[in-house]
């Protein structure tokens, strides 16, 4: 289909860019990479008068080491991102997610920042965020606020961005030295997990020192396994210790049934890719049960 006819801005930096957000208020979507608001527009699921570009402000883009965590520009690529070798010393679980993120063409275009924003329960950014403890920058008319993922995440599709503010960066705390993995569930090739597993561990010796557990697609937002990491720390990297913290990652999780699959069949590939992505995070290979 083609879109309904809208209007069309390119502002050069933030200040414009909410200038035109406050004008143009509940008419207006702001664009990113495209990649969540194009083809709702092609569906005509939702008809803008206005839509305000951010792609031509440059100061939205890069990475950058802040000290204690990494500074991450919402209209930074997936593909800039993943290659990034500070994010693959610092925060190795983010490199390890997006290699399973949808396919090069979608990577090159869609921006890290608008994939956040965009809040969908099956994306693949929302659970490293989580389990990495990131932080949101928002900025809007009364000046900026940072949100920490547990607060960001509101809802199916919803987040704590207000109508009048925009993301502007991601703030990640440093992991050096965790190992991570990401653990992904589909039936066809750059579908939507129909669940995922994002883990980063720090190991003592042959211990699991602590761990962080994100899950994909197990609720109407992306969820940390706080269960399953309680029972990790302390626990030895072994299949059995593993496995036995793994059956709790879905605990207190309320994932969808559809056509890919129920509640239960959910809550069951939760334990068995947590059980994956901690042994692969911590260096262990393990066995790979069938799901």
């Amino acid at each position: 289909m083609i879109p309904a006819s809208f209007e069309y801005v390119a502002p050069t930096s933030v200040a414009d860019a909410l200038a035109a957000l406050a004008e143009h208020g509940d008419d207006a979507k702001i664009l990113a990479g495209g990649q969540s608001l194009l083809p709702v527009l092609r569906m005509r699921l939702n008809a803008p008068e206005w839509v305000i570009d951010l792609g031509r402000i440059d100061g939205l883009r890069g990475i950058r080491d802040a000290g204690d965590h990494l500074a991450i520009g919402a209209m930074t690529t997936h593909h800039d991102v993943g290659r990034d070798p500070l994010v693959h010393e610092h925060a190795l679980l983010i490199s390890k997610a997006i290699t399973h993120l949808a396919d090069a063409q979608v990577r090159h275009r869609g921006t890290f920042g608008g994939a956040l924003a965009h809040a969908d329960p099956a994306g693949d950014l929302g659970a490293p965020a989580c389990a990495l403890q990131a932080s949101f920058v928002l900025q809007g008319p009364g000046g900026t606020r940072t949100v920490p993922a547990a607060e960001f995440f509101v809802d199916l599709f919803e987040t704590a961005i207000s109508d009048d503010e925009i993301l502007t960066e991601i703030q990640v705390p440093k992991h050096d030295g965790w190992g991570a993995s990401y653990e992904k569930f589909v039936r066809v090739a750059h579908q939507w997990p129909i669940v995922a597993v994002a883990a980063t561990v720090r190991m003592e010796g042959d211990t699991i020192a602590e761990a962080r557990v994100g899950l994909t697609n197990m609720g109407s937002t992306p969820v940390r396994a706080e269960e399953a990491e309680e029972a990790l720390a302390g626990c030895p990297a072994t299949e059995e210790g593993v496995a036995e913290a793994a059956a709790l990652a879905a605990e207190g999780t309320d994932p969808p049934s559809d056509l890919n699959g129920d509640a239960d069949y959910r809550r069951h590939l939760a334990g068995v890719l947590t059980r994956r992505a901690v042994l692969a995070a911590a260096g262990r290979n393990g066995t790979t049960a069938p799901v």
